[in-house]
Parts: structure tokens; C-alpha cells; sequence
């Protein structure tokens, strides 16, 4: 018996943090009093207008609509019974109505005893009163209860009230939690003070198991459960009575019931409370009632006879016989629906919202399967229950409504076995939420909408799985915390899933497809914007492939050409006349009787029509229809030229023309889909909570029931699971087109020349000095000086006259910046929907993936293994080539020839005469490289490197690099962004991926994936921590060299979204890492901590920072703005010497200047007000409608001056004073750019959240701080000026002969493509001043003096072209560029030659 007790124990003591079901997993049976599903009463429904609710309190943080004392239960006439007193707090509310029957029937009917109760959710200990409460509270209590306790800064309170009172306490008990709470276990002798420091024998038996059939842990301890207490019971000994109760009241804890917790607390108090003990002297125990369970999995339906069935056959047999009889729905044609719920709203009849969501669907004629499990692995029921006994699947799209991920709950995941299991299912996965951490009203009050904690857990965890539409369709009660539906919104989600449906069922040729394109800034030129897509060719082959799979298209060009000006019908004319385009006029009346909200929108833009897309009398939308598909043009925001609306610190509704868009798409074409076209639209980022939509938010309104599609950047997941929450869409994954080398041009390809002669003749003293004077003046000729401080003047200079190793220096120097230039990393062209790379594209992405150590997958980099053939490090090359050593850059070119010689040697190997790749490593590859290796033939990548002058490369090193090559090559060519589309139309399951930079994270490919963040408590990553302490260094290095030896006191940042997906947080990192924090893992591995690094560790002060986080960030990562705020108020409020720790100097600062408390004080990390995107400076810049820099600067002041503070989470309080008061001590602002695909001109977004001219506008002595930008889109991180940065861009892009072609090889959109950069240049002058005159004026040279461009951009796109001009006029004439009158006379012909040419002149 001894030994059965140490086999079990140690089971449980793993299984206790791993295993997570309790309140979402109760095991009672309850008998069900049938509710017919049809008669719902409307009463019990909440519904989300927010004009039927009275306001209720902003924030998260303290449950203004929920109160313990709800939960409070003293016994009104205990007589002379002793009294115990039990304190519970829990993850959310369910419990409470049990609990509190519970403790009544005891009260009311035990002869032994009498409970007191109290109960507290976890999420209330936030509030500082309610914590005083529940500290007292326990202070008086006998027995302690937690579950479920996972958030580590809330666990760490309830350990710091509950451990001190631990011996004093009669029984602690706590079912799973974080470890540290559960080591707080008592009961009699049984404890978990070992937990997770002991191994365990069964722990590793289980992972074999689940190893050998695929079983998950969850599934053996429910069966552990099942069995344990039983042979628990006949254990002897006390230490095993004492582990017996803990597991029977593990049990009856998951029961759940009000008869299961009523055994449970009278078990514990006969056994345990010192009192009622001493009472039951003499005394006959009660005898407890063994749990009385479900089955671990079945299928469930609220008017079944039986509760629960455990086959299909036996469900189908009542189900359609009986119920779809009564309930007139036909078996034969009704859609239906699979429906995931949780156990324990079962078990406590807490399933109020399931019946509703049941009722709903039935009552639209569809059937449902309803199916649950007794853990939160829901993988084995879908295999069971979705499928006939035919292996057919039964479902047309599935509803997950315990808002978890398929397979596992708050602590831990098995996304691979989801996705394994819901592909073979292939049906479209929605996965709606239920509110746990706020009440309805604080959800319905709430601008920000879903509590962070509820995001991270049951959003970004389901989205890995391939969940979308994650719809809020049940809020809870607050006196009684049940669970209560939400009308519209069990509506809404009714009417998305049987629309998905629908995709399934309709034959092709019936469906309509509205295919939505974007014009940004709306102008003619622009119509099809898209990042990095040509959409007109990618048009063109969704609609070729649509044909190919049956639907119906009548009309369609043949050419790319044809269908511009098909859909344009005058690509020449201005978007903004009604006559062009139209495919629909709505009437007023017909507009206001299909769009219910459209008296809201009369606030903002008058009555209907208005002036946007309106001919006067009607409002129009653009467009063409080809058949049963709908080409349309997405209206724009309609402010972008307004001065005062861009101004407003939040964002206007949409305009009645956009509202009348996506009406005509739902309820006039009838489009059974959407598909949104490229990265990116407008709707996504309409007004409305940052997540989890209510019925008054905008992107909910517009879409309404319409599946939405939307092909999105593959390096772009930031934005595109903005698009899947806001606007509930499914995104596809597109490739951007694989970068290449910049190469060099014109006087640079000079230089390089000069330096190869100067390397041969470097001793010659005849040639080699004459030769070093050509490389200085054809140097500054390349406006180098600027890059090169020490750049020899060349009017002076004479190279006899300098030693040899001072030519080197100079030399060096120059071949340094320009081998940074020709190496520069740049897409060209743009993307074609299902256009694989070819192999010349593939060797391109591959030699950057190979230029990466990948340390987690034991893989050196090729540079690194190359370096190391000749005892080299390749840090230390990278070092020396920075700072111009002449030998060391020629040997890291050297390097990185045979780098790409040995991956163009690896892709040949599998390509076909075409240039396309072949199929890679197939099985006769592999036997004659096994034949090959026999007779000691070398792979042609190792003779490569050999034949690049690395005779000592080691093959056998390099194995596992070409391996993982050779896998990356195969996911690069295999596209699947078709497919993926017509998968979706049939309405099937897109099967999930991460987005992110390929060349980082090679699990971007192959594109066609349905893309995905991360788990935003997963970052940042050690290996990000590493990366942004590398880059803090070089950059105060830098700065600490550059100002005589003094620290910069404050540095502003900007964090962007996509760029902590891409890097896994190294930005965020780098501001914890500057105000010297360290961020912690917590227990089960989340990033939720974080410490103070001593000052004697640091080496140097701590720097003061100013953190503006873009919209999307806010949205991603409220958790991380969390972690962000409560390091630096460490930081402000540690005891040390204000010349080392600069945030508490200025936070001591600013608490008596704006007379607030320092901790106040100290908020840093500000965004945009909720469900508002960006400064709006983009938007004036790239419209032209600003009148001067002070207007962009108090539009990044309006609208960026919101902030976040740890001590209020879930609201972002406009904090004007302090946003202004903090910016004016800033001494650097800083940015990061962390992959090639975008850089500083490519989009507006770095320079509209930079706020270098307004720092310089705030400061007392108006100095214009230092800006700096850093570079990790190679291996080789680099920090540099924004000015030096600027001048790269524009170099290695917009004055490029390579990137130019490139661009206007896609024709009419790469004209585009061009102009935006110049106008994206603009925009740097604009709000930074770091914009070189020289850049404008070899622009100009390029495409304006130039006869032959200029022709090429006016006949290619006259529109685009005009605005070219003006954006070169229009730097003149704010003087960002100097020039001469010739050219501004030249301009100014240009424009009227493109404005005649537009209208036809």
C-alpha cells in the first residue's frame, strides 16, 4: 500500500500544474429539468446597444460591477453549533451560485456544524480596498480554497496574504494554480511543498504515453480521478487519509454542484477544523457521498431525455427521429453546426447562453452537435463526435464556445495536435468568448473592450489553433455570476456560422464573391493598393481560377491591362467624379432602409448623402460586376484632407459612402463572401473596442454577417490579426517578393571599381596614392561625406602626402559604406497571387536565411562556419568591417561571396531549364549523393565554399545548415495562396501559420496560411533579451563617445506591432533593458514579471524613456504595456542617487511641476485613445493637407497623449500634461527596423510616430534631439543616425536603376510604388529634418531630367506621375529641398502636361 502511495502521489504532483480544468471542467451529474430550446425568454438576454445600459465604470482592473459581498454567507441562526469559516477565490464565477446553496443546505440542515463563506474572483484583487477585504478576511478564516490561479501578479497576492496565515489555517486547498500557489497545499499531513522540484516516474510514464498513442496528460488524469479515491479509501495509514480527502476533494471540486461542494466542505470540516472536531467527539461522522460524474465526453443537447449520449448513433436516433420532427427541421437540407461547450456550465446548469446559441441556430432550420469534455483537450470528442460511423464528417462549420484552444487551458497548449486534428476536420473553426474577467457592463462600458488577460488566453492562444471570429456572445450577471447570453449577439454569431456554412453546401456557380480593392490615398493613380502586390495580375488569376472551379464569370479581360481599365473604366479620370465607375446608385431612402445605423453616422458627416462617393442625390459605389463576381472599390476614410479631423485625438465614424459600400455588398449584390485584396483596407480600423466587438462597433456593424477573406502580407501579422478580430476575417497569407541585393550604380559601381584597382596597386607609389584621390573625390561626388566624417577634403587632399595604413583607413572606410549599400537587402517588383519564387528568387531568401545562427535549432550560420574554416570569428569581423579595416571588410565580401556561391550551388542542384525549382532532394538525390559520399565526391555547395577561398571548411558542420536549407527551399516554392482561397469559398479550414519576416522565421512558409500572431505572453524571448542588450550597448557606446562622455538622460521609442511578432519582443526589450529592468518568466515559462537590475550589475544609469506604442501594438500586447509601466515605476520609484537613475530624476521632476505623486509621475508608455490607429500625420503628409509643422506636431501630441498605467489597466487615460511634460527632457528619439521587406520610405508609418521636431518644439532650449534608428535585418545589427538611415533607403531604393525596374516591370501600380517613396521622403523632412538636399535633387534627377523615365512614369500612370511632381514642388516650396529655378519651371510644365493628360486635354 506504501508503494501505491508513492506511485499516485507523485502523479498528482506533476499533473497539478499541467492539468488545468476544475471551474471549466465540473464532472457532477445534474439532473437537467428539460427547458424546451425554442423558448428562450427574452428576458434572460442582455443585449450590447449601448444606449439600453447605464454607463458603468472604464477600467479593468477593479470589478466595478461585481462584489464579494454578493458571495458572502453567514449562517443566521448557527445556535450552539461551531462555526467554520471558508474563504474561496476563483478564476471566474460560476462557483458562486453553487457555493453559496452549498453552504445554505449545511446551514440549514447539519446538526454538527455551520459555514461561513466568502468568495472572491481573482481578477478583483486588483482593487486595493477589495484586497484590505480579503486580506481580513483571511485572517479569520479556517479554511482556504483557490483555483485556478494563473496570473502570476494576482497569484503573488494571494501567496502574500495566504502563506504567513498557512499554520494557522486548518486546510488549505488549491486545485490548479501556479506552482507557488499550490505549494500552499494543507491538508492534516498531505502538502506540495516539493511541487515541481522533484521528478517523477509517472510524470515521464505519461509523456511516453501521450509519445506512443497521442493520448494528452488531461485524458490520463481524468481516468486517474475516476479510480483513485476508491483505491485511496482502503489506504491505512493517516499520510494517505490525508492525500484520499485532497483527491476526493479534488473531485468533488470538479463536480461543481451545490450537492457535490456541500460534501466537500462537510469532509474538510469533520476532518479538519479544529472546532467542529472537538464537536464531533462522540459523534457519528457523516459519511460522504462519493461524486457522482458525466462521462468524460459526450454529446449534449438541453431538451435530450437522457443527459448526455455517448455515440453518435444513439444521439442521431433521438435527435433526428424525435427532436428535428418536433421542431420542424428538415435532416435531409438543414446545415449543421458543431457546437464545443464546457463541461461545468453543464453540470451547474449554468447554460443559460449555450441554449440560446442552440435555440438560435435550430430555429433557422439548422441542427447541432453539441459535444464536451471533462478536461480542456476537446481533440478527442471532435474525433468521436464530428465523424459518422462512416468517417464521414457530419458538421458543416464548428463553434467553440469555451473560448480556449482545442487542446488545453490557461497554463499550457498542444497547437500542432489542434491543427492536425481540425484540418482532418476541414471545416471553418469559429471560436466566440465568453466574458470571464469583466461583468457585461464593464465589457459594454470598456473602450478597449476584452480584459488583456482574456485576449492572451482566449484570443491569441485560439488563433494558433486557426480560430477566427472571436465574438463576445455571453457577458456575466453580476449579483449571481451565471452566465447570461447576449441577444445580438448570439444572433450575429448564428447568422456568421450557418453563412459559413452555406460556403459549404451552395454549388460554385450559384455563389457571389465580392472581391474589395483599396484606393490610398484615394486618388485614380492609386485604385488596387496593396503592400508589396501587384493586384490587378493577382485579380486576374483568383478570377482564372474561380472560372477553373465553376463559378459563374461572364465579361472578364484578358489582359491585366484590359482589367484596369475595365474596372477604372478611364484609369486617367478622377476617382472623385460620380459619372466614372459606378456599379450601383442607392437612394437616401433605400440606404437608410438597409443600414440601421445609419442615423449614427449623421454626427460626424451631416444627413445622406453627403459629399463622399454621392453624385448629390444618390450615393454611389465603384466598381464593376463580371457575373457572380463584384469587383468593388473600398471608399476611403474621408478625413484624410481635413485639417480638423486629423486632428481629433480619436478617429471620426465611417462616412455615409462607406457604410452605403458594404450594405450594397450584403443586401443588394447578396455576395455569399468577401474578399478583401491586400494589406491593407479601412474597415479593420474603423471606430470600435480594441477587441471583442459590441453591436455599436463599427467594423462589426459593416461587415455584419458577411465571411470575410482578406489576403494579407505574410510579414505582416500585426496588422492582419487586427483585421481577423476587428473585422472577423480569415486572413490568407501572400508572399512579398524575396529580397535581393541592392547592387551599386553610377558613381557608387564606380567606386567599388577604383577600390578593386587600389587593392592591386595599394603599394605602387605612382598608382596607388593617384588612385586613392579618385576614390576620395568620386566619394564626396556620391555625397559619402556625409556617411564618413573624416573624410579627406577633396580640393586639398593628396594621397602621397599620408602613410600606408592611413590610405587603408580611408579606403576601408569608403569600401565599408559602400559594400553596406551594394549589400543591402531589397524586394523587387511586387507579388503575383499563386506565383511561386523562382530559383533565382529562392537563392536570394535563401542566402539571408543562411546568414542566421538559429541557436534553439543548434544551426551556425553559413558566415559563421565560413569565418570559422580560418579561425575567425564571425563577430569579430562583422566588428572590425564596421569600423572600415580595410582587410577585414575585404574578407567579410570575401565571406559572403562564397556564402552565396555555395547557396546557388545547393538551389541549382534542384532546378529545371525553365529557372523554376524542381522537386527538391527527391529519392534519386539522395542515392547518388549516397554513391557520391562512398567514392569521397563532395556536394557542390562544399566546392563552392572551396572555390571561394575556404579550402578548410568542414562538410560534415555544414550538414545540418543545407539540411534545414534544403526544407526551407521546398516551403519557399511551395505556395498554396490559390488554394488556400477556394478552400475557404468551399468553406473549409484554412490551416494556420505564423506571419512574420521568412528569412527570420522560415515558418511564415510556405504563404496561404490562415496567419497568426503569438502568444503575447511568450515575449520577449531570452534570445530577444540577448539581441536588444547587444543593440543598447552600441547605442549608448555611440552616444557616450559622440557627447564627450555623457549618458543620453531620455531616449523616446516607438514600438510597433509587427516588429515585436517578427523579433520576439527585442524592441520591448530594449526599453526594459535601457531603464535597466529584467523581465522574468513566471513559473509556467509566461513573460509577466519583471526586477530591478542593481545598479553595480547595470554599470552605468539608468536612462529615462518615452514609450509611444502604436495602435496595433496596444492592441496586441496591453499585457506587455503592462510589464513596460510597472518596470519603469520600479525604476522611478527605487532609492538611489538621481545622477544614476534619470527616471526617478525626472519623475521627481515632473510630480511637483504638474503636483502629482512620483509614481504618477512616472507613466511612460502612451498610445492612441482605444480603437484609434496612428498620429494621422501619414495621412496629412501623403494628401498634401497640412499647412504647416506645427499642425503634424499638435496632431502626434492630440492623438498620441494617451496613457497606460498598470495601476488602472484597461483604460488609456488622455494625459496631455504628462505625455508633454515627459517628451521635453527627451535627448534621442529612437526606431528599430527589423526586416528588408520594409524599411524607413516604404510605408508612412516610422515617420508618423516620430517625434523628433516635436520633442525639439517641447524642449526648454528648443535643441532638436539626436535621432537614431536600429538595423537588425541581418546578422550584423547596426545602429545608425536617422539621417545616415535615410540616406541608405534612398540610396539602396528610390535613386536605384534595380529597384526602378523592378517597380515598373508590374507597370501601372509600380509607377505608384515609386511616388509613394518619394512622397514617404517628404514625410521625414517633415517631422524629423534629416532629409539631405541631395536625395531630392538626384530624385529629380532620375525621373524628371531624365526624358526617357519621366515619359515611362506619365504614360504608365498619369496620376501617379502628377504626384510626383507635386511632391517635388511641394518640397520646395516648404524648403526641404534647394534647387534651381530651371527645374521648378520644369516641374511646374510637367504638371500641366499630366493634368491634360488626366483630363483628356
Amino acid at each position: 500500500m506504501r508503494n501505491l502511495l508513492a506511485f499516485v502521489l507523485p502523479l498528482f504532483l506533476v499533473s497539478s500544474y499541467r492539468f488545468q480544468p476544475t471551474a471549466f471542467t465540473s464532472n457532477h451529474f445534474l439532473a437537467k429539468t428539460a427547458t424546451p430550446a425554442h423558448h428562450v425568454s427574452s428576458s434572460t438576454l442582455f443585449s450590447t446597444t449601448e444606449d439600453k445600459m447605464p454607463a458603468v465604470g472604464q477600467g479593468f482592473g477593479g470589478f466595478t460591477a461585481s462584489n464579494s459581498e454578493n458571495r458572502r454567507v453567514v449562517p443566521e441562526s448557527p445556535g450552539d453549533r461551531p462555526v467554520f469559516k471558508v474563504v474561496y477565490v476563483v478564476l471566474e464565477s460560476q462557483y458562486q451560485s453553487s457555493m453559496t446553496a452549498a453552504v445554505k443546505r449545511i446551514n440549514a440542515g447539519s446538526k454538527n456544524m455551520a459555514v461561513e463563506c466568502v468568495g472572491y474572483l481573482l481578477e478583483e484583487l486588483r482593487d486595493a480596498e477589495t484586497m484590505k477585504a480579503f486580506a481580513a478576511d483571511v485572517e479569520s478564516a479556517n479554511v482556504f480554497i483557490g483555483s485556478l490561479i494563473f496570473v502570476q501578479e494576482l497569484a503573488e497576492k494571494v501567496v502574500e496574504v495566504v502563506e504567513p496565515l498557512r499554520e494557522k489555517l486548518d486546510a488549505v486547498l488549491i486545485f490548479p494554480s501556479m506552482p507557488e500557489v499550490m505549494r500552499m497545499n494543507k491538508v492534516g499531513s498531505f502538502t506540495m511543498k516539493n511541487l515541481g522540484q522533484s521528478k517523477s516516474v509517472i510524470g515521464d510514464f505519461m509523456k511516453k504515453k501521450k509519445a506512443d498513442d497521442g493520448s494528452s496528460f488531461e485524458e490520463g488524469m481524468l481516468k486517474l480521478l475516476r479510480t483513485l479515491p476508491k483505491v485511496l479509501k482502503f489506504l491505512p495509514s493517516d499520510k494517505a487519509a490525508d492525500a484520499r480527502t485532497f483527491m476526493m476533494s479534488f473531485q468533488y471540486w470538479l463536480g461543481g454542484s451545490p450537492e457535490n461542494l456541500e460534501s466537500f466542505l462537510l469532509m474538510i470540516g469533520q476532518d479538519y477544523v479544529e472546532d467542529v472536531v472537538k464537536n464531533m467527539v462522540g459523534k457519528d461522522k457523516i459519511v460522504a457521498e462519493d461524486p457522482v460524474l458525466l462521462p468524460d465526453k459526450a454529446i449534449w443537447h438541453p431538451v435530450a431525455p437522457s443527459i448526455v449520449f455517448e455515440n453518435v448513433d444513439s444521439y442521431n436516433l433521438w435527435y433526428e427521429k424525435e427532436h428535428c420532427v418536433d421542431a420542424g427541421i428538415d435532416v435531409q437540407t438543414a446545415p449543421v453546426v458543431g457546437i464545443i461547450l464546457q463541461k461545468s456550465h453543464i453540470n451547474t446548469k449554468d447554460d443559460t447562453h449555450y441554449v440560446s446559441l442552440i435555440s438560435e441556430l435550430e430555429s433557422r432550420g439548422a441542427r447541432v452537435v453539441c459535444i464536451y469534455s471533462g478536461g480542456l483537450d476537446f481533440s478527442g470528442p471532435v474525433d468521436e463526435f464530428f465523424y459518422d460511423s462512416s468517417g464521414n464528417t457530419v458538421v458543416d462549420s464548428v463553434i467553440n464556445l469555451t473560448g480556449f484552444a482545442l487542446v488545453g487551458g490557461p497554463a499550457s497548449q498542444d497547437h500542432a495536435k489542434a491543427v492536425k486534428v481540425l484540418s482532418k476536420l476541414n471545416r471553418p473553426y469559429m471560436c466566440a468568448v465568453p466574458l470571464v474577467f469583466q461583468s457585461f457592463e464593464e465589457w459594454q462600458s470598456s473602450e478597449l473592450g476584452l480584459h488583456p488577460i482574456q485576449v492572451a488566453l482566449q484570443v491569441s492562444l485560439p488563433e494558433i489553433d486557426g480560430a477566427i471570429e472571436p465574438i463576445i456572445f455571453a457577458g456575466r450577471e453580476g449579483a449571481t455570476g451565471r452566465s447570461v447570453p447576449l441577444a445580438d449577439r448570439v444572433s450575429l454569431l448564428a447568422d456568421r456560422a450557418l453563412k459559413w456554412s452555406a460556403l459549404r453546401i451552395k454549388e460554385n456557380k450559384d455563389k457571389k464573391i465580392a472581391i474589395t480593392i483599396f484606393s490610398f490615398p484615394p486618388d485614380k493613380g492609386n485604385v488596387g493598393t496593396a503592400a508589396y502586390l501587384d493586384v490587378f495580375s493577382s485579380i486576374g488569376a483568383v478570377m482564372n481560377e474561380l472560372k477553373t472551379k465553376g463559378y459563374t464569370i461572364e465579361g472578364m479581360p484578358d489582359t491585366t491591362e484590359e482589367l484596369i481599365d475595365t474596372i477604372l473604366n478611364d484609369k486617367e479620370a478622377k476617382i472623385a467624379s460620380p459619372e466614372l465607375n459606378v456599379a450601383y446608385r442607392m437612394s437616401v431612402d433605400e440606404y437608410q432602409e438597409l443600414t440601421p445605423y445609419a442615423g449614427d453616422l449623421e454626427e460626424n458627416w451631416g444627413p445622406p448623402p453627403g459629399n463622399l462617393n454621392s453624385d448629390g442625390q444618390n450615393l454611389v459605389v465603384y466598381g464593376k460586376q463580371f457575373g457572380n463576381v463584384f469587383i468593388g472599390i473600398q471608399p476611403s476614410f474621408g478625413y484624410e484632407g481635413d485639417p480638423m479631423r486629423l486632428l481629433f485625438a480619436k478617429s471620426a465614424s465611417p462616412h455615409h459612402g462607406f457604410a452605403a459600400y458594404y450594405t450594397f455588398l450584403e443586401k443588394i449584390f447578396g455576395a455569399d463572401a468577401v474578399l478583401h485584396f491586400g494589406t491593407h483596407g479601412s474597415l479593420e480600423f474603423m471606430p470600435g473596442k480594441q477587441v471583442g466587438m459590441s453591436g455599436t462597433c463599427y467594423p462589426d456593424r459593416l461587415i455584419n454577417s458577411l465571411p470575410n477573406i482578406y489576403y494579407y502580407a505574410a510579414n505582416n501579422p500585426s496588422e492582419a490579426t487586427i483585421a481577423k478580430r476587428r473585422s472577423y476575417s480569415a486572413t490568407i497569407s501572400y508572399l512579398t517578393p524575396p529580397a535581393e541585393n541592392a547592387g551599386l550604380y553610377k558613381g557608387l559601381k564606380e567606386l567599388k571599381e577604383l577600390i578593386s584597382s587600389y587593392q592591386g596597386l595599394r603599394e605602387n607609389e605612382g598608382r596607388g596614392p593617384a588612385i586613392l584621390n579618385s576614390i576620395v573625390s568620386t566619394a564626396w561626388t556620391c555625397n559619402l561625406d556625409k556617411d564618413i566624417k573624416d573624410l579627406p577634403p577633396v580640393e586639398t587632399f593628396d594621397g602621397k602626402t599620408i602613410t600606408f595604413e592611413e590610405r587603408d583607413s580611408i579606403v576601408g572606410k569608403v569600401y565599408q559604406r559602400i559594400m553596406e549599400i551594394e549589400s543591402r537587402l531589397l524586394p523587387c517588383g511586387l507579388h503575383t497571387v499563386g506565383v511561386p519564387p523562382t530559383a533565382e528568387e529562392a537563392i536570394a531568401t535563401l542566402v539571408n536565411i543562411a546568414q542566421l545562427d538559429r541557436a534553439e535549432d543548434k544551426i551556425e550560420s553559413l558566415n559563421r562556419q565560413i569565418a570559422a574554416s580560418i579561425g575567425r570569428n564571425i563577430d569579430d569581423i562583422y566588428s572590425t568591417s564596421n569600423a572600415g579595416v580595410l582587410a577585414d571588410v575585404e574578407l567579410n565580401e570575401k565571406i559572403v561571396q562564397a556564402s552565396r556561391a555555395a547557396v546557388r550551388a545547393l538551389v541549382m542542384e534542384s532546378t529545371d531549364g525553365d529557372g523554376r525549382v524542381k522537386e527538391v532532394k527527391s529519392p534519386l538525390d539522395e542515392i547518388g549523393n549516397f554513391f557520391g559520399n562512398m567514392i569521397g565526391k563532395k556536394r557542390p555547395y562544399v566546392e563552392a565554399i572551396i572555390d571561394g577561398g575556404f579550402p578548410k571548411i568542414n562538410p560534415e558542420r555544414l550538414v545540418p545548415l543545407f539540411d534545414y536549407l534544403e526544407f526551407c527551399l521546398k516551403q519557399i516554392v511551395a505556395n498554396n495562396e490559390l488554394g488556400a482561397l477556394t478552400n475557404a469559398l468551399d468553406g473549409k479550414y484554412i490551416v494556420p501559420g505564423p506571419g512574420g519576416d521568412p528569412i527570420r522565421n522560415p515558418d511564415v512558409l510556405p504563404t496561404g496560411k490562415n496567419m497568426h500572431a503569438l502568444d503575447p505572453q511568450s515575449i520577449p524571448t531570452t534570445a530577444a533579451v540577448e539581441c536588444a542588450e547587444n543593440v543598447c550597448k552600441i547605442l549608448l557606446e555611440r552616444l557616450y563617445k559622440e557627447n564627450d562622455g555623457m549618458y543620453p538622460e531620455s531616449i523616446a521609442f516607438t514600438l510597433w506591432g509587427t516588429d515585436n511578432i517578427k523579433t520576439y519582443g527585442e524592441s520591448l526589450a530594449q526599453v526594459l533593458s535601457l531603464v535597466g529592468v529584467r523581465p522574468v518568466a513566471d513559473s509556467i515559462g509566461r513573460v509577466n514579471k519583471v526586477e530591478l537590475i542593481p545598479l553595480e550589475e547595470l554599470g552605468r544609469p539608468r536612462i529615462d524613456v518615452v514609450v509611444s506604442c502604436s495602435g496595433v501594438f496596444r492592441d496586441l500586447f496591453i499585457n506587455q504595456m503592462n510589464l513596460l509601466d510597472r518596470g519603469i515605476k520600479m525604476a522611478a520609484e527605487a532609492d538611489e542617487p538621481l545622477d544614476q537613475n534619470f527616471v526617478r530624476k525626472h519623475a521627481i521632476e515632473q510630480a511637483e511641476e504638474l503636483g502629482i505623486g512620483v509614481r504618477d509621475a512616472a507613466c511612460r508608455v502612451f498610445s492612441n485613445a482605444a480603437g484609434s490607429y496612428s498620429a494621422n500625420v501619414g495621412l496629412a503628409v501623403e494628401n498634401g493637407g497640412w499647412e504647416n509643422e506645427e499642425q503634424l506636431q499638435n496632431q502626434f501630441l492630440e492623438r498620441k497623449g494617451f496613457a497606460f498605467n498598470a495601476d488602472k489597466p484597461g483604460m488609456m487615460e488622455q494625459q496631455a500634461d504628462l505625455f508633454k511634460s515627459a517628451l521635453k527632457t527627451v535627448d534621442v528619439t529612437f526606431q528599430n527596423l527589423d526586416s528588408s521587406e520594409i524599411s524607413l520610405t516604404d510605408v508612412s508609418h516610422y515617420y508618423d510616430s516620430d517625434p523628433t521636431k516635436v520633442v525639439q518644439g517641447l524642449r526648454d532650449d528648443r535643441k532638436k534631439p539626436m535621432s537614431f534608428m536600429a538595423d537588425t535585418t541581418t546578422a550584423n545589427a547596426q545602429v545608425r543616425t536617422l539621417s545616415e538611415t535615410v540616406r541608405l533607403d534612398a540610396r539602396t531604393k528610390l535613386l536605384n536603376p534595380k529597384f526602378i525596374e523592378g517597380m515598373l516591370a508590374t507597370g501601372y501600380e509600380g509607377t505608384r510604388e515609386i511616388t509613394k517613396r518619394l512622397r514617404n521622403t517628404l514625410g521625414w523632412s517633415a517631422t524629423a529634418g534629416e532629409v539631405d538636399n541631395f536625395v531630392y535633387e538626384d530624385a529629380n534627377d532620375t525621373f524628371i531630367k531624365d526624358e526617357e523615365m519621366q515619359q515611362r512614369l506619365l504614360n504608365t500612370n498619369p496620376n501617379a506621375f502628377r504626384d510626383m511632381v507635386t511632391t517635388f514642388l511641394e518640397a520646395n516650396g516648404r524648403g526641404y529641398w534647394d534647387t534651381d529655378d530651371d527645374n521648378i519651371d520644369k516641374l511646374q510644365e510637367l504638371y500641366q502636361e499630366a493634368e491634360d493628360r488626366i483630363e483628356g486635354v
